[in-house]
C-alpha cells in the first residue's frame, strides 16, 4: 500500500499504561505497547488533520524487562508525593501502520492526496520524526528509523502464543468519530511469534464512556493561496 509505513521504534525505557489509572498512585507498565501509544508515536513522526493513523501490527524485538524507579510526582493538593513506577527497560519494536482519510474533516477534502502524504511520512521516518517521540510517557524518550517489518531475528520468534487479559486499546476522539463524547476502548491482545495484530478501533467491543467532549479543530483556510490572502485581508 502507498499509504503504509514501517519503522523501528526503540528507547531506554517505556511506560504503557491505561491513562484512566494515571490520576495518582503508583504505575506499572503493560508488557506490550498499546495501540494509542504507537498511534502517538506516528503522530509525532507525521500528522495532519487530513489523516488518521491506523496501527496494523507491532513486533517485539527484545526480551521484556522491567525496571522500578522512585519518583516524586506532583500532588494535586500541592507539593510532591512519593511513588514507585515500574517501567519497561531497553525496548525495541518494529511497527507497521497506514493512514486513512479523516472523513469528519470535509474542509480538508482538497488535501486528500495520497502520494503527497506518503512521501512526507516516509521522509519524516527517515529523519526521526517531526516532533519528540515518547514511549507512553514524557520521561520515556523514543527514537524512530525506517525498517522492513519482519527483518532480523527477535526475542519471541519461537514462542507460538502469549495471551494477555483485558488491556487498554485507545481512545475514541470526537473529531475522529463524529460523536461529541470521549470513550476508551479495551481488548484482549495475543502475541503470536512476537507479533501483535491490532484490532481496528471499530472492532473493539468493550468501551467505557469517559466524558462529553466537543471538538474544536483549527479553522482550515483551504489549500488555495486566495483563501489565505482573503483571511489575512
Amino acid at each position: 500500500m502507498k499509504n503504509s509505513v514501517e519503522l523501528r521504534v526503540h528507547g531506554r525505557m517505556a511506560l504503557f499504561t491505561d491513562p484512566l489509572s494515571r490520576i495518582g498512585g503508583e504505575k506499572s507498565s503493560y508488557h506490550i505497547p498499546t495501540y494509542e501509544a504507537l498511534k502517538g508515536v506516528l503522530k509525532s513522526v507525521y500528522w495532519k488533520p487530513t489523516i488518521i493513523w491506523v496501527v496494523d501490527r507491532v513486533r517485539i524485538m527484545k526480551p521484556i524487562q522491567t525496571q522500578s524507579r522512585n519518583v516524586k510526582p506532583l500532588n494535586y493538593g500541592g507539593g510532591n508525593t512519593l511513588a514507585i513506577y515500574t517501567y519497561l527497560a531497553d525496548v525495541e519494536y518494529q511497527v507497521q501502520a497506514h493512514f486513512e482519510w479523516n472523513e469528519f474533516r470535509p474542509d480538508m477534502k482538497e488535501d486528500r492526496i495520497e502520494g503527497k502524504h506518503f512521501s512526507i511520512a516516509r521522509r519524516m521516518v527517515e529523519k526521526g520524526g517531526r516532533q519528540d517521540v515518547f514511549l507512553g510517557a514524557r520521561e520515556c524518550q523514543g527514537y524512530v528509523e525506517p525498517c522492513s517489518f519482519g527483518e532480523d531475528s527477535a526475542a519471541y520468534d519461537e514462542i507460538p502464543e502469549i495471551r494477555y487479559g483485558l488491556m487498554f486499546h485507545g481512545f475514541d476522539y470526537p473529531d475522529e468519530t463524529g460523536v461529541n463524547e470521549l470513550h476508551s476502548r479495551f481488548w484482549n491482545p495475543i502475541v503470536r511469534h512476537g507479533v501483535v495484530e491490532f484490532a481496528r478501533p471499530e472492532d473493539c467491543t468493550i468501551r467505557k464512556f469517559v466524558r462529553e467532549m466537543i471538538p474544536h479543530p483549527p479553522k482550515s483556510l483551504g489549500l488555495k493561496e486566495e483563501a489565505l490572502k482573503n483571511e489575512l485581508d
